[in-house]
């Protein structure tokens, strides 16, 4: 994973723009406001690594939504971020399945060990909580660089950060 680029006003607008002659090219002219909304939003993390506070203005005014608006979709859908995520990225899976198998003793021993709460970046890996990788029989289960791991312990998620901090960004 690279670095998310920083924040560019000018290029977000030229992305938001771009988005909605999109969706118009698609839907035509029912294709206002809301309608373009998710992939703009897409659009925005795609190219720097989340939708950041200060495009939230910039997609409301385009669309013609309220700040509200657009906050509430950013703050509603787990996938977009507020801000960029580590150079590592690990999903971790906090649904029934994961659950019944031991995945909140290893959030715990994740939380404790290695200072990576829900939501938090240390050393370069950032942990985000998912609900659902579809691996349920194999949980307590996680996605790491779009490799899918199962069966984790302390013991192997122990391995599983050392290993990414001496992999590098």
């Amino acid at each position: 994973m690279t670095q998310a680029p920083e924040f560019d006003e000018a290029a977000a607008d030229a992305l938001i723009r771009a988005e909605i002659a999109a969706a118009r090219a698609f839907y035509g002219e029912d294709a206002h406001g809301a309608t373009a909304l998710l992939p703009v939003l897409h659009a925005l993390q795609a190219r720097f690594g989340c939708v950041a506070p200060q495009a939230l203005p910039l997609v409301a005014q385009s669309l013609n939504l309220s700040q509200a608006d657009v906050r509430g979709v950013v703050s509603f859908y787990h996938d977009f971020r507020e801000a960029p995520a580590g150079p590592h990225l690990l999903q971790f899976c906090r649904a029934e399945a994961c659950q019944a198998r031991g995945c909140e003793r290893i959030a715990a021993h994740l939380e404790r060990a290695h200072g990576l709460g829900a939501g938090e970046t240390r050393s370069g890996i950032t942990r985000e909580d998912v609900y659902c990788l579809g691996n349920c029989a194999l949980g307590p289960a996680a996605l790491v660089g779009g490799r899918l791991l199962a069966n984790l312990d302390e013991a192997a998620v122990d391995a599983l950060i050392a290993g990414l901090k001496g992999s590098g960004p």
